[in-house]
């Protein structure tokens, strides 16, 4: 196209596409980001132009001096460009085509069937050349499954027309010493390339299908920088921005720079006006968190989660690196505050591990967002978390996960057994660890980067046999060390072998926390916490003074700590059917009144006497 020019600094490579096709196609197929906003660099300024606008100037400066849109809400116009002489313009389509424009008109009100005739005559004009955008093409077909009769018809002269045209010598510009011939062309703007008819753009010479994508970040940095020009903005700064606005457009870029004023936010403040932006809040959670109380942390965790010190001080790291807002990849990271996959036997203290962070971080342990993943083992329960592609029942409502993210956006979000789940699912939180994003249903995107990700699993802890059953391939005889390697042999093969998936395995990386078994002298202090909190409880809601005398207690503590396969949840349930039961029952049938003292004496050890026997 000859030299470049001041606003070809930044142009996109799909423009530099379609001029290159100018000489050799009539009709264009644009679809994609249709609706955002392109940069025009002019010297040192940059206009932020609507397609259609952005087309003419282009055009204009590569030999096809008139440009016209159409859309079937408003009719037809003349798309302004720098320049341009609005009267001499009317003029021009007055004589050339009789369009009779009024002095006072911007827009000329115009049929389907009007335009498309219209467009048989421009297809044939032999003199300047005229460019025609058919704005909103994909609102032209009523039913895409099926075409009336009438629309049939205009699409077929639509495909007559791209065939009949001829080319003709392009007109100004003046880029080339020798201009190539140029063409009458139409450009259909559609929100997805199928928007219109197959036979239509399918194996059609003279048209060329051309996507339009999101702006990439070479895009997006000559943009902001030329917006901030007078801001002095950093080159620091503009990365920081670039990499906080992956997957944006444009239009949400001038959005952010919007934002910022209003907010009063110097620009070296942008990134934080990228953050309030995508989120939609302007407080942020994780600034007002006590660090010294996150310091002292270790002893209020190991209260709660007893006998798991290895995994509790790697899950307080991974704690510390989010409110200090390290996510892994650095400052400039989109991925979620922190990732942890709990990993272990069950009943041993995973899910109260993320309920204890949960109240750590936010007040309060019921704060957390839970998704139990045996519920999502269908193929298509993804739609359940994303929400339901367009046309689908439930489209409206969008999906439970998304939801929840938008609504909570600083949370700990805890998938409870993740190897229940549909493989299909994973695919999900693959976009959530790699870019902290996902796309809903509904086509928004929601973003994860103030979440704390949580995956609890039993992966590793059973095997099948050579004779297909299941069985433990670790046992509470295992010391840890033996345990861990066992868990983490288990997980990968799940991921590698069975699912066929390692990079998944590989966004985890090093936040794979192996719980032990509970071993007997943590299975006691356990037992002691929830009997105290038992009675505890009993007392606040009856008003009854239990006492537990110690050989209850032995016989209570003998029976809780004789199997400890299911860990601290066999242990709770055992303290209720022996102790909580009968002694309700007890209290219930003695008619026991608040105020009054009982003794739990002794407690029966067969399973088919759950009694205790009172002193009053």
């Amino acid at each position: 196209m000859g030299k470049s020019k001041d606003h070809d600094v930044g142009t996109p490579r799909w423009m530099r596409d379609l001029r290159r096709f100018l000489p050799l196609r009539s009709q264009f197929v644009l679809w994609g980001n249709v609706r955002d906003r392109f940069a025009w660099h002019q010297g040192d300024h940059v206009l932020p132009l609507g397609l259609a606008e952005y087309l003419a100037a282009h055009l204009a400066e590569n030999g096809v001096p008139h440009f016209l849109s159409f859309t079937i809400a408003e009719g037809l116009r003349i798309v302004p460009r720098l320049g341009m002489e609005l009267d001499k313009e009317k003029e021009f389509y007055d004589e050339r085509f009789g369009l009779k424009w009024e002095e006072s008109e911007e827009v000329l009100p115009m049929s389907n069937d009007a335009f498309f005739e219209l467009m048989g005559r421009i297809s044939q004009n032999d003199e300047q050349p005229v460019g025609v955008a058919v704005d909103l093409a994909s609102r032209l077909i009523v039913r895409d499954e099926a075409i009336s009769d009438c629309e049939h018809g205009l699409f077929t002269k639509a495909l007559l027309f791209s065939q009949r045209a001829r080319p003709l010598a392009a007109f100004g510009g003046g880029e080339e010493e020798s201009p190539s011939p140029r063409f009458n062309a139409v450009f259909w703007l559609l929100d997805r390339e199928g928007d219109l008819p197959d036979w239509l753009v399918l194996e059609n010479p003279r048209l060329r299908s051309i996507p339009i994508p999101v702006p990439d970040s070479g895009l997006r940095k000559v943009f902001i920088k030329a917006l901030c020009r007078e801001g002095r903005v950093s080159d620091a700064t503009v990365d920081d921005f670039v990499a906080q606005t992956e997957g944006m457009r444009l239009a949400d870029l001038l959005g952010i720079v919007q934002l910022c004023r209003a907010e009063d936010l110097d620009f070296s403040e942008l990134p934080e006006g990228a953050r309030r932006y995508k989120l939609g809040v302007t407080e942020d959670p994780w600034k007002k968190i006590d660090r010294d109380k996150i310091a002292k942390a270790d002893e209020f965790v190991r209260q709660r989660v007893m006998g798991q010190d290895r995994a509790v001080t790697a899950m307080l790291d991974i704690v510390k690196r989010a409110v200090m807002g390290f996510s892994g990849s650095g400052k400039r990271s989109n991925r979620p505050r922190g990732v942890a996959f709990l990993a272990g036997p069950t009943g041993v203290g995973k899910t109260e591990l993320a309920k204890t962070v949960t109240e750590l971080l936010f007040g309060d342990e019921k704060a957390y967002i839970r998704f139990d993943m045996s519920e999502f083992s269908a193929e298509h329960s993804d739609q359940r978390l994303i929400g339901a592609p367009p046309g689908y029942v439930g489209y409206d409502s969008g999906g439970e996960l998304t939801n929840a993210i938008r609504e909570r956006p600083f949370s700990l979000v805890l998938f409870d057994e993740i190897e229940k789940a549909h493989p299909k699912i994973l695919d999900k939180f693959l976009q959530i660890l790699d870019d902290g994003v996902l796309t809903s249903g509904r086509g928004e995107r929601v973003y994860f980067s103030e979440a704390v990700i949580v995956f609890t699993s039993n992966l590793g802890i059973y095997q099948m046999k050579p004779d297909g059953t299941r069985g433990l391939s670790v046992t509470s005889e295992d010391d840890y060390e033996t345990v861990a390697n066992r868990v983490r042999e288990g997980i990968e093969d799940y991921f590698k072998l069975e699912l066929g998936r390692p990079e998944i395995l590989n966004r985890l990386g090093e936040n794979i926390l192996v719980f032990d078994f509970i071993r007997p002298h943590v299975g006691e202090a356990i037992f002691d916490f929830m009997l105290k909190k038992i009675i505890a409880d009993l007392e606040d809601a009856t008003g009854i003074v239990i006492e537990v005398s110690s050989l209850a207690r032995k016989t209570l503590l003998d029976i809780c700590l004789k199997d400890l396969s299911n860990g601290g949840r066999g242990i709770r349930n055992q303290l209720e059917a022996r102790l909580v039961n009968p002694l309700a029952r007890a209290l219930f049938d003695g008619e026991f009144v608040s105020g009054e003292r009982a003794q739990v004496w002794t407690v029966e050890a067969e399973p088919e006497l759950p009694l205790v026997e009172l002193v009053r």
